[in-house]
């Protein structure tokens, strides 16, 4: 809980504003948290809270991760009582681009990039062909979803947006603007982070945005195996 309790003290607090930073992959729960730059929902929701109605700084440098805690972070922000300014230092990609949407103003910065794409499943275990194909209908169901987001603060046809995420697209700054409700500043991004997410879901990953996956300690493999006894456990 100490532990905690630091991973979500004010960054930069003033009467005024106070900054967040969402620097990592965007996880289910504290029990997701393998580096401590992942983040979860309740985690902003306590951020917020303690934030106590000033404006909020968020700075993005992520390559997604969870889509439903990603949408449960982007209604936190929106819904925010102050005024939330987004900026994209590095990457917003995938789950981590709606995140950057939920602000009222967001702001890329030179070499920066945010990359749209259909939404994945990482899944393990034996499934029929019936199974298999209700999860394709349950996944189209999600991009349903996230589109009803880039349709809101989308500035060209819902249908052309929609291709770009099914080509799975990266768009630099400049780009962006053009698709989406961004201002772009002339302000160097700083190195893209490194995410165990991007990693396994992106198809096509340009040279100048690929990542390093995080390389998994001892603890982690150790974590990783009990989950999968757990979930074969459960079939």
């Amino acid at each position: 809980m100490a532990e905690l309790k630091e991973l979500m003290q004010l960054k930069n607090e003033t009467d005024e504003s106070v900054d967040l930073y969402l620097y990592g992959d965007i996880v289910s729960g504290w029990w997701g948290k393998w580096e401590d730059e992942d983040t979860y929902p309740a985690e902003i929701r306590d951020f917020l809270q303690s934030a106590g109605g000033r404006d909020i700084n968020v700075h993005i440098n992520s390559g997604g991760g969870s889509v439903f805690a990603g949408m449960a972070i982007y209604n936190l922000l929106a819904h925010y009582s102050g005024t939330v300014t987004a900026y994209v230092d590095g990457m917003a990609a995938s789950i981590a681009s709606v995140i950057a949407l939920a602000a009222d103003r967001t702001v890329m910065r030179t070499g920066s990039v945010m990359m749209i794409h259909k939404p994945a499943l990482v899944m393990m275990g034996v499934y029929n062909a019936d199974e298999l194909m209700k999860l394709a209908s349950d996944i189209d169901a999600v991009q349903r979803c996230i589109m009803q987001v880039y349709e809101k603060h989308g500035k060209i046809d819902t249908s052309e947006i929609e291709e770009k995420v099914n080509a799975e697209t990266w768009l630099p700054a400049e780009e962006a603007a053009d698709v989406f409700d961004i201002d772009v500043e002339t302000e160097e991004a700083v190195a893209a982070v490194g995410s165990e997410f991007i990693a396994r879901v992106a198809s096509k990953v340009p040279p100048q945005y690929a990542q390093e996956p995080k390389p998994p300690s001892d603890e982690d493999r150790n974590k990783a195996k009990l989950e999968i006894l757990e979930l074969e456990g459960k079939k």
